[in-house]
């Protein structure tokens, strides 16, 4: 029974085992963003703006179209009285004299219309081209949407690495601190070290468990974010990929991310669209001063019993129309359109600012990144050497333990600044790229670089 027990209880573990194997899996950035851009929510919200904005521009062209309708009615009515009236041109004694009462109890008519606009003052005409100018900014504006979602990921992905190699730097600390507690334990039982020492090992051993719960929490929700963003289920465990961000390019003067980002920006070109479909919109409103032409025609058809009967009447012809409020009520329509436009053009001018100020500043960022690289690479080592001899000391009795823990600290600080720096410098590179409108338009994720120190 025992047997049967544990072979059930095997059997479990290595099952559990199977499944959490199956829910990990690596993870480089290329995979992340292509997986981004797949399952966005953002992006699918865009399109369905796009496909809004296509359809309000086929609205705009339908008005081209003719109108056409159809009406008819069946009347019941209560035995008027009507009669019908006829003079002869021979005088009162003729034969054309009134007639008697016509009994009239239903009427049954139709009437089919219908009309196409020849000219309305341009208003069709500017309202295909504003239409088009806005589906044209839809496109520009989920471009831009795409921009965001790839520099996100960047970040996500940034994130996740460094919390995890925060997780591996942190344990590899947890394993040395016990390390020295079990050898100050080993020296306190010989009588070769004070009690006080050893309790300040273990404080410092109980104090990076708790760095390590943090880290690990940390760590765990970098992974459900990273998920969610991939569309992947909140359970799988990510990898990443060091490798993704271990290259970093070469520097490039100021001058050529500014003037790329006065030709790439998608934002700048879709606020550009808007404007001139603001303009649009004025010249649309001017239109209402002038008058309106259609070509109508109609067809129409009547029964009336013991009345009337009409078949065949085919009418077609040219129907002029003027509305002549529109000479007291479009100024103020033109006063507000002319004042959109304007709102519109000094918002370009001020995103022209904006984005020279975002340039620049994701620029000095991206310089100071590449510099924090070396000093904490030089920072590794100095702590590094730092603790080698510090620990020599200590074992000569040179160095007190305060001396060093405090430089197993230091080190551990200094390799997880250098770790943080490396991942920081990816991010600030491409949002740099993202500010400047070229994020999407060269392969960024891996960028051909000289390699820095590792």
């Amino acid at each position: 029974m025992k047997r049967k027990l544990t072979g059930m209880v095997l059997l479990v573990v290595l099952t559990g085992w199977q499944l959490a194997a199956q829910d990990s899996r690596g993870l480089t950035l290329d995979e992340a963003v292509r997986l981004s851009l797949q399952n966005s929510k953002q992006l699918k919200g865009s399109q369905a703006r796009i496909e809004e904005a296509t359809a309000a521009l086929r609205e705009a062209v339908e008005k081209k179209l003719p109108d056409a309708g159809v009406s008819g009615a069946y009347l019941r009515v209560n035995n008027p009285n009507l009669s019908l009236k006829s003079s002869n041109n021979g005088g009162s004694g003729g034969s054309g004299g009134n007639q008697g009462p016509i009994k009239v109890n239903q009427a049954l008519y139709g009437m089919l219309n219908a009309s196409l606009p020849i000219y309305q003052g341009g208003k069709i005409r500017y309202g295909i081209e504003s239409a088009r100018y806005l589906e044209q900014a839809a496109r520009l504006d989920a471009d831009a949407d795409r921009d965001q979602v790839i520099q996100n990921t960047i970040e996500a992905f940034a994130n996740l690495y460094k919390a995890r190699k925060a997780v591996d730097l942190v344990k590899e600390d947890l394993e040395q601190a016990r390390q020295r507690v079990r050898d100050f334990t080993n020296l306190e039982q010989n009588g070769l070290l004070a009690r006080n020492d050893l309790l300040k090992a273990e404080l410092q051993a109980s104090n990076t468990e708790l760095a390590l719960l943090d880290a690990d929490n940390n760590w765990k929700l970098a992974n459900v974010n990273m998920d969610l963003l991939l569309g992947l289920p909140e359970q799988t465990l990510l990898e990443p990929d060091s490798a993704s961000l271990a290259a970093l390019p070469q520097e490039k003067p100021l001058d050529e991310y500014v003037l790329a980002s006065q030709t790439s920006r998608k934002d700048r070109a879709s606020l550009d669209l808007r404007r001139k479909a603001a303009e649009t919109g004025v010249k649309s409103t001017r239109s209402d001063y002038l008058p309106g032409f259609k070509l109508t025609g109609g067809y129409i058809a009547a029964d009336i019993p013991n009345l009337l009967t009409i078949t065949n009447a085919v009418n077609i012809g040219v129907g002029v129309s003027y509305n002549l409020g529109s000479l007291w009520k479009t100024r103020a329509r033109l006063e507000q359109a002319q004042a959109r436009a304007r709102q519109v053009s000094i918002s370009e001018s001020l995103l022209d600012d904006q984005i020279r100020l975002q340039v620049s500043q994701a620029y000095l960022n991206w310089l100071s990144s590449r510099k924090k690289i070396d000093v904490y690479a030089k920072a590794v080592e100095q702590a590094t050497e730092n603790y080698r001899i510090t620990r020599n000391k200590h074992e000569n009795n040179l160095a007190t333990t305060a001396d060093l823990l405090d430089a197993d600290v230091a080190q551990l600080q200094a390799n997880l600044n250098y770790v943080f720096a490396k991942a920081d410098a990816v991010v600030a590179y491409n949002k740099l790229l993202e500010v400047a409108g070229i994020i999407d338009q060269y392969n960024t994720i891996k960028p051909q670089s000289t390699q820095t120190n590792q």
